[in-house]
């Protein structure tokens, strides 16, 4: 079918080869023409051989952004630099960090970006979360709170201009622009429990400057329709940031990697 098979969060150094594969099952049991994952695969040293595993299994494009846990045991910059060489030998692998605007028909593209939590949410200054992240990712380790919050805005501002420069080349050339990312963009989609996430962890599990960036660029082409796909909290949920923008996040469950929904393209 003309369509999407959608995963996020599936954490998948934490299954057997035989789970991995029953998974990759799952996402094209209806035969989608292609397959999208939001982020978490897996850990930067088990990362290269998990994307080889899904392309042999899936046999199709996979479109795909990465999580802040694919970055644990490495840097922000050596992973995304070995997941685009990854790539370039790739038949069937596409980065969308570097991937610009992908056309699946004529009518609908797809972009996306990893996204980051960069503090412009919730209550960062009196937050007490510390994730693992920060012991974990080499660009954060031994950073004090100031440095800390430098770096997380940082990250988000690419975020931002990214999805800025590749929806302005997007909009008005489709109807239908599928965005794909980690990090929630936007407070309202960034569920736990079924509710929005409290503000003492709201600062690492939204993305405020690509939502402002995806939000201005939807109030100034009202004739399209976006659809924001993301995962990182873990919660599922809906909502409408605009009449013509709206938001699913996935839920995921570790150690239960599944599939989320097809994502029809016509």
């Amino acid at each position: 079918m003309p369509g999407l098979g959608w995963a996020t969060d599936p954490h998948l150094n934490f299954v057997s080869p035989e789970r991995l594969d029953c998974f990759c099952g799952e996402l094209i049991a209806e035969n989608p023409e292609a397959v999208l994952l939001t982020g978490d695969l897996a850990e930067a040293p088990s990362l290269g051989g998990i994307l080889t595993r899904i392309e042999q299994n899936v046999q199709r494009p996979v479109y795909f952004v990465l999580g802040n846990h694919d970055y644990y045991r490495s840097s922000i910059e050596r992973v995304r630099n070995a997941v685009a060489q990854h790539c370039r030998a790739s038949k069937w692998l596409t980065y969308l960090n570097t991937a610009g605007v992908v056309e699946l028909s004529r009518e609908t593209a797809l972009v996306g970006h990893d996204g980051w939590g960069d503090a412009g949410y919730g209550a960062y200054w009196l937050s007490r979360v510390r994730l693992s992240d920060f012991e974990l990712i080499t660009d954060f380790i031994g950073l004090d709170r100031g440095a800390l919050w430098r770096r997380l805005r940082e990250l988000g501002a690419e975020a931002g201009e990214h999805f800025r420069s590749v929806l302005a080349q997007a909009l008005p050339r489709y109807r239908n622009v599928i965005i794909a990312t980690h990090v929630p963009p936007f407070d309202r989609a960034a569920w736990h429990e079924g509710r929005m996430s409290e503000p003492g962890w709201l600062p690492y599990f939204s993305c405020k400057a690509a939502g402002e960036a995806i939000r201005e660029a939807f109030e100034n082409h009202p004739q399209c329709r976006g659809l924001v796909v993301c995962g990182h909290t873990h919660g599922g949920g809906e909502v409408d940031i605009l009449p013509n923008l709206h938001v699913t996040t996935g839920a995921a469950v570790y150690e239960k990697p599944a599939a989320q929904r097809v994502l029809p393209w016509t």
